[in-house]
């Protein structure tokens, strides 16, 4: 987390305001005190009865000032009466009206004023004040907005690198080739003599590509950890207001703020809020995001030069940027962040899983070896999950069932025990399921069975998972034709146990991926027949090489090639399913059987029970000699 400076001139305000508002409130009581509190109200006697009780010792006290009297009765601690003399008290005393007496009581100290003379001041003053307090409020708040319109054009980017914990390379597992380019513009901002010596120029940008959650923010706050140097950090949407200019106003406090700490680095994630291509005539001629873009494209390569920021982005949508963001002066580097394979997959394991207490039966390799496919932030999602089921359970430590349950919720879904299935829908699940198990079992290219369940999981009735033994790079044609004809396995089950109108909508998923596959072999991968080496890539429209284009970029005639081509390769993966299945149709009614008993079946209880299946000729795609050859 980044460290928050507070400036004395803030927290000087922060108090002005806080003492401002106690003294309103402070005032504001006394006033109410001062309002409310009842006034001295003195009873009128006549001079002759004051001057017959004081003979007769029935007063305690006469104290007077000018002509008024101020009477002090017996039995009270204060003054309750008034009276009128000429002369006041000294004629009281000089005359001879009292007796002695009366004269001990009289004295010649007048009462104090104080109190009225003080609430004579309150009425006065304390309206002033809090008059004045309002207005000096309202001016604060007014030039309190001022400043913050002001600042409107200042960049909201925060400064990284002053942590107590940072992230470093060594916390970080796999991308070795990414943490390498990365190295380097550390080093080159520790060392620079060293470069400039064999008259090398520092990258001025290095742009981050790679899937959500393979690592790229992170890489980036370890560069921060590691080269010392402050490090300017701002998302690419944090730019952009509805205001022409501010987003290019900016851009230019950022690199004012980073030229000023020199050397520096900015990181701008999401660069493609911003940086995407111009020309589309969205907008219009003054489109703000548009005006943000060229002031980026002027600080980082404009006039200006020897400033030593570095420019480090992340994006995921490379292939919308503007070609003049990446070409060589602005981001002379691209960093290509790809899914981890196996033994990076278990580094970051052990990473997630260092403070993690756990059990012998913890086996994190295997565990490597089913993710293939899935990111950093998915195996950090995995690890999480596995401590919150063992915390459930109230276990002191996670155990590979833990993480086997983790794997497969984050993969698949939770399972939901709670649906309430018929015994008619159980059997049509675990033939489905079979289906699905059977086909893709016997085919030669298909992935191993992992796991069958006819539990709900997600959104789906029951699962049949098939996972890779290895990571792969790329997939032929006899591989994807034999996932088609394992996803059209179970409707095939379907349709031989219940008929051909029997078929239910259990196999919607499976279909729409089949067809989804299918398509892209034709129309991405040019593995059609008649189409064969041709690409026929939809895209949604938008700006190619300042063109709009349409959404098909093919003619009709080619469109009902491809679905020719779809279709073929459909209902050849359902011939070739029906095949599996009818000549192992004692296997299929074994595996169903099982399903319906123990609900989930492992891989090796799967091999177990089609141990006596084969591969019909006729599902056959080539023989082995052709494939060896």
């Amino acid at each position: 987390m980044a460290t928050k400076n507070k400036s004395p001139k803030g927290k000087n305000s922060n108090l002005m305001r806080l003492g401002l508002f106690w003294a309103i409130i402070v005032l504001g009581v006394i006033t109410a005190f001062a309002l409310l509190s009842p006034q001295k109200q003195l009873e009128k006697v006549d001079i002759s009865t004051v001057i017959e009780r004081a003979n007769a010792g029935k007063i305690t006290k006469i104290q007077g000032q000018g002509n008024d009297l101020e009477i002090t009765p017996e039995g009270s601690d204060k003054a309750t009466e008034k009276s009128y003399f000429t002369g006041g008290v000294a004629a009281l005393l000089r005359d001879d009206i009292l007796n002695e007496r009366g004269r001990k009581v009289v004295s010649d100290t007048p009462p104090s004023q104080t109190s009225e003379t003080l609430w004579n001041l309150a009425i006065i003053i304390i309206p002033v004040l809090l008059i004045a307090g309002f207005f000096l409020f309202m001016m604060r708040q007014a030039q309190g907005q001022n400043n913050q319109a002001m600042g409107f054009g200042k960049s909201k980017a925060k400064l990284y690198g002053t942590d107590k914990e940072k992230v470093v390379f060594a916390d970080i597992a796999g991308n070795e080739s990414a943490k390498q380019d990365l190295e380097e513009v550390v080093d080159f901002l520790k060392h620079p003599k060293k470069y400039e010596e064999l008259g090398a120029k520092i990258p001025k940008g290095v742009l981050l590509v790679g899937s959500p959650g393979t690592g790229k923010t992170m890489l980036a706050r370890a560069v921060a950890g590691e080269a010392n140097v402050p490090f300017f950090s701002i998302s690419g949407s944090e730019f952009v207001e509805m205001f022409v200019g501010v987003g290019a106003s900016r851009v230019r406090d950022l690199f004012a703020k980073a030229k000023k700490n020199a050397p520096a680095i900015i990181f701008i994630d999401e660069i493609d809020a911003v940086g995407r291509k111009r020309g589309s005539g969205m907008g219009g001629g003054h489109d703000e995001r548009e005006q943000t873009l060229n002031q980026i494209l002027v600080e980082m390569d404009g006039f200006e030069t020897g400033t030593n920021v570095i420019v480090l982005a992340a994006t995921n949508r490379s292939d919308v940027l503007d070609p003049a963001l990446l070409r060589p002066g602005r981001f002379d580097r691209r960093t290509n962040i790809m899914l981890p394979e196996r033994k990076d997959r278990e580094a970051i394991l052990k990473v997630h899983f260092k403070k993690k207490p756990t059990d012998s039966t913890v086996n994190l390799d295997k565990l490597a070896a089913k993710t293939a496919g899935s990111s950093g932030a998915d195996l950090a999602n995995i690890a999480n999950e596995a401590a919150i089921i063992a915390a459930r359970a109230n276990r002191k430590k996670i155990t590979n069932d833990d993480l086997t349950e983790a794997f497969e919720k984050v993969a698949i879904g939770p399972e939901r025990k709670t649906k309430v299935m018929s015994d008619r829908e159980k059997q049509l699940t675990a033939y489905h399921e079979a289906g699905h198990a059977i086909v893709g079992h016997v085919l030669p290219d298909s992935d191993p069975v992992h796991k069958v369940t006819i539990i709900p999981r997600g959104g789906t009735g029951g699962v049949t998972w098939f996972l890779p033994p290895e990571d792969k790079s790329y997939t032929n044609v006899y591989e994807f034709k034999d996932i088609l004809a394992r996803a059209m396995g179970g409707r095939v089950a379907e349709k031989i146990l219940y008929g051909a109108d029997g078929i239910t909508t259990g196999a919607g998923s499976d279909l729409r991926k089949a067809t989804e596959i299918a398509r892209d072999m034709i129309i991405e991968q040019g593995m059609g027949t008649k189409l064969r080496d041709q690409v026929f890539h939809d895209d949604n429209g938008g700006m190619v090489f300042d063109k709009m284009t349409h959404e098909r970029p093919y003619s009709d005639d080619t469109a009902k090639e491809i679905d020719k081509e779809v279709e073929s390769l459909i209902k050849e993966a359902a011939r070739r399913a029906e095949v599996v299945i009818n000549q192992n149709r004692k296997s299929l009614d074994a595996l169903a059987e099982a399903l319906l008993e123990e609900e989930t079946i492992d891989e090796p209880r799967v091999v177990e029970l089609l141990k006596d299946a084969t591969l019909p000729k006729e599902a056959q795609l080539y023989t082995p000699l052709k494939k060896a050859a």
